[in-house]
């Protein structure tokens, strides 16, 4: 069968089609981005993507969106877009279609990508197990978490919000940048760290520590300035950010009771090099008496070119493989 798959977040929309067989994803096509801000709803976008597909789509879609999914109405965050699921057959032309959290989706591109499309972080270099639950881990805008359980030939996805459980410090430097959050939130959770945009409150933590004067910045130049060692304290809070992030992902697997983790997000794939080199692996197995379980779970990174396209078809895949 033949279906538009669709990952909308804040900034872009992707398209591509895809062919699914057997509960699979036997093909995704090549993507077509199209920047949400120039579109004034899905339906708009939608139009161009048929225009560009020579005039005519099937009538199968599912789509992955950046924000909870349920509900006769879906808002996104950052975007001024809404969709009405029982719409989707009058606006979209589709008979059939799944409609899913991004990070779900994420979650069903692990269960159903290659090993190609897998990079070793830390632990043992072994293929993920193919029974039990992988806890999947994406720092972004936000912090996505789901979990996937394998079971024999088959699985089951579910997305949670484990991305705004209590931040914990484990050192006095963890500790000034929780007092620093504080100022701003009653409540500090570890996406305000370990996301992208907590990388501002890192720096400038680690400045005052310093005493050292600093330019303020935004999260995307301290990324650029850490990534390509043009800026040494930016460069020091990326580390950090990697010893927050091990440490989180290390409470989420135990809390899952996974036997695997993997990471996700363009932020990782960003990151991936110093992720290895960094003390991630440390701080994900420094679980007191549970870090020797720690030590043998193989962490992975996901190195699908297009994650969202690609788990939104599995994910329609799943739901109508009979």
């Amino acid at each position: 069968m033949e279906l538009v798959t669709v990952d909308i977040g804040g900034t872009h929309a992707r398209f591509a089609l895809a062919e699914v067989a057997g509960g699979r994803v036997v093909h995704l096509g090549e993507a077509v981005t199209l920047k949400t801000a120039e579109h004034a709803s899905l339906q708009l976008a939608w139009q161009e993507f048929r225009r560009q597909n020579g005039g005519s789509l099937p009538t199968s879609c599912a789509i992955a969106v950046a924000g909870p999914v349920g509900g006769e109405v879906i808002k996104f965050t950052n975007n001024p877009w809404i969709i009405r699921p029982a719409l989707i057959p009058e606006r979209l032309g589709c008979d059939e279609y799944v409609v899913v959290n991004d990070f779900a989706a994420v979650a069903h591109a692990v269960a159903q990508a290659g090993p190609e499309h897998f990079l070793h972080l830390s632990g043992p270099d072994t293929p993920l197990p193919d029974e039990g639950v992988l806890s999947i881990v994406g720092p972004g805008t936000g912090l996505g978490v789901a979990q996937l359980w394998r079971h024999g030939a088959g699985y089951q996805v579910q997305p949670t919000e484990g991305g705004h459980v209590d931040y914990a410090p484990l050192d006095g430097i963890e500790d000034a940048i929780l007092s620093r959050l504080r100022k701003r939130h009653r409540r500090v959770s570890v996406e305000r760290v370990v996301a992208g945009p907590g990388i501002v409150d890192i720096y400038e933590t680690l400045a005052a520590i310093e005493g050292a004067p600093f330019i303020p910045r935004d999260d995307k130049a301290i990324w650029t300035l850490g990534t390509n060692g043009e800026d040494g304290l930016a460069a020091a809070a990326i580390d950090r950010f990697c010893l927050s992030l091990g440490s989180v992902a290390g409470d989420l697997a135990l809390a899952h009771g996974a036997c695997g983790v993997v990471m996700a997000g363009g932020l990782g794939l960003r990151i991936k090099d110093t992720l290895v080199r960094s003390g991630f692996a440390e701080r994900f197995r420094a679980k007191g008496r549970f870090e020797q379980i720690m030590a043998q779970m193989p962490v992975k990174l996901i190195t699908h070119p297009q994650p969202g396209l690609f788990g939104a078809a599995a994910a329609f895949a799943q739901a109508h493989r009979d």
